[in-house]
């Protein structure tokens, strides 16, 4: 017997560590799922460094593959194909060599009796915990083509619209970028040189020109050093988030933002309706599937705030009104849960209130982006103005004097 640790989601919603002495990890996962609980992680006691170093390096499945292969994998198997023939025929969709390997290895502990769960884990930070879960209440449930359908279209949603904000954030960042350096440029090395020319003339200098002077002098001086600083503060800044609780407050404090709060509690309520929705539609209980999706919710301070909604739950309380209690989730995504209590439709409503708030997210993004180009167009193009003001002026007045 071999001792392993694990990670796990009880019935009643707690995520609890620990280690047990079995004969296999197989055996491990058996034994939590027989107790009702739902693995999240299991493996050797000493394979800690393992997993580490698959959370650093490249995932060979990610994005529009994993969305893909999830995909391909779900339509097979609903067709009635035995598992070890859907990953053979999947073996060609993607594209990349180490992708390839990965599916390979899988179908091979499928074949050799794994299941597709564990198979999976053993690509040791390849699949998201979710997926894992989503994959495993399937496997228990007996649907595990519907929790592969379910499980792409989340993947699917959450990819567009990383993508849709990516690609329309690509423009303005080159254009900041872009004027950003060719301000530190004219600062530093182009203002300073006319600097002896101006006083060696007499010219009277204006007063913006003697303030960027000074900026453009400061940079080039100590511009070097002030990188080093600003590195230094951010990763101070980032070793003061690996606290927990100063990662909490912070992310109160990102909740109170005037214009981003509201987006950021918008994106987490999706990501939670959606979570909770298709965890109980691959027939995960309640509070198991609570306990997965706060590990889900981005934001720490919600998240801490399900822990009292959770116990609430469990005391009997429903699910709306524990998350009116005891959280900050929005009214209307309350109200939709309250009207899926009542119908016995929670899972279906849960989806259809992700479903709203998605589009919302989607809708408030365009338009910030929309105004995001003309806003930093006009104040860089105001700053460069100035910045040639300040050259000018002087040259105009050494122009004068000459005549």
């Amino acid at each position: 017997m071999a001792s392993f640790r694990y990670k796990a989601v009880t019935p009643s919603g707690e995520t609890v560590e620990g280690r047990m002495d079995a004969a296999s990890v197989d055996d491990v996962i058996a034994r939590l799922q027989a107790q009702g609980s739902v693995p999240l992680e299991a493996g050797d006691a000493g394979s800690g460094g393992g997993w580490l170093s698959g959370d650093l390096r490249k995932k060979p499945l990610a994005g529009a593959a994993l969305v893909e292969f999830t995909s391909q994998l779900g339509i097979l198997l609903h067709a009635g194909l035995p598992l070890d023939r859907a990953l053979q025929m999947l073996l060609e969709l993607p594209e990349g060599e180490r992708a390839r390997r990965v599916i390979e290895r899988i179908r091979d502990r499928v074949r050799g009796g794994s299941s597709l769960s564990r198979a999976m884990e053993e690509e040791h930070g390849v699949f998201p915990k979710l997926y894992l879960s989503m994959v495993r209440a399937g496997e228990a449930g007996g649907a595990l083509d519907a929790a592969l359908a379910r499980l792409a279209d989340y993947l699917e949603r959450a990819r567009k619209l990383r993508e849709s904000v990516i690609g329309a954030l690509v423009y303005p960042a080159f254009l900041l970028f872009g004027v950003l350096g060719s301000l530190v440029l004219l600062l530093a090395f182009v203002l300073p040189q006319f600097v002896p020319i101006f006083h060696d003339m007499n010219v009277p200098i204006p007063l913006i020109t003697r303030v960027l002077m000074g900026v453009g002098s400061f940079l080039h001086a100590w511009g070097l050093l002030l990188l080093v600083v600003l590195i230094i503060a951010g990763l101070w800044g980032a070793a003061r988030m690996r606290d927990a609780e100063t990662h909490r407050q912070f992310d109160a404090k990102l909740l109170k933002l005037r214009v981003f709060g509201p987006l950021l509690l918008k994106v987490d309520t999706a990501r939670l309706m959606r979570t909770l929705g298709s965890m109980l539609k691959n027939g995960v209980s309640l509070l198991a599937a609570l306990g997965i999706a706060r590990q889900v919710v981005a934001n720490r301070e919600l998240s801490e705030q399900l822990v009292p909604a959770i116990e609430a739950v469990k005391g009997g309380d429903s699910l709306s009104h524990a998350l009116t209690a005891h959280t900050g989730f929005p009214k209307l995504a309350i109200q939709i849960t309250a009207v899926g209590e009542e119908s016995g439709t929670l899972d279906t409503m849960l989806l259809r209130a992700a479903d709203t708030y998605d589009g919302e997210v989607k809708s408030a993004i365009d338009k910030m982006l929309a105004a995001l180009v003309p806003i930093l167009t006009i104040v860089m193009a105001l700053v460069v103005a100035g910045v040639m003001l300040s050259i000018l002026l002087p040259l105009l007045s050494l122009t004068g004097s000459v005549q």
